[in-house]
């Protein structure tokens, strides 16, 4: 964790905690994780600095407002801006359509399990706001995997609090870390999946 980060999230606790999140949830180059920015925060809170529910309360709105801003606007202006899009925008048009495919196929359980995923969860709600997804089935899915995206990391940096210095002299933790719960989600989007298609030839036969 860079020494700035950590005094800006120290001195302006859950105002740093909530700008963080927002805006790296609404679409804006951040290079400090937000999973990363919340096992922080859980440190704090097993330090005793911060109150475990505030910080909760600040992550959750943050995502969920930067992940509804996202939504709204690709929703409205979407062709719009993916002919304008910005250099830093790291999505390709083949790329787009592809998850755009996934997304398509798998249905709103689709949506929930990346809305989890590490990595593309943020993505997701561009894509969902491009295929018009319909707008209260999107909030009750971001409102609760952002509940549970929030309280899980946060819970994770506390439970970690123990062997936090451990822990930061090792870089690649963090990285380890999210490639572990990007593999179980896989899995079960994967066995999701594989159930449909059998409950689907089941009813053909």
């Amino acid at each position: 964790m860079p020494a700035d980060v950590i005094q800006f999230i120290t001195r302006y606790g859950y105002l740093a905690i909530f700008i963080l999140v927002f805006l790296q949830e609404s679409g804006f180059p951040n290079p400090i994780p937000n999973e990363l920015v919340l096992l922080f925060s859980g440190y704090l809170v097993y330090s005793g600095i911060f109150h475990f529910y505030y910080v909760i309360l600040a992550a959750l709105v943050a995502d969920f407002i930067g992940t509804c801003f996202l939504f709204f606007t690709f929703r409205a202006f979407g062709v719009q801006l993916l002919k304008h899009k910005p250099r830093w925008f790291p999505l390709s048009r083949s790329r787009i359509e592809s998850l755009s495919q996934s997304l398509s196929e798998g249905g709103l359980s689709a949506i929930f399990i990346c809305r989890l995923t590490p990595f593309i969860r943020g993505y997701t709600s561009v894509i969902s706001g491009l295929l018009h997804i319909r707008k209260k089935h999107f909030l009750v899915i971001a409102i609760i995997t952002a509940t549970i995206w929030a309280s899980g990391y946060i819970i994770t940096g506390w439970i970690l609090g123990p062997w936090w210095k451990q822990i930061e002299q090792n870089p690649n933790w963090v990285r380890n870390l999210m490639l572990l719960i990007l593999t179980i989600v896989i899995f079960l989007f994967g066995l999701n999946f594989l159930l449909k298609r059998l409950r689907v030839r089941f009813k053909s036969q």
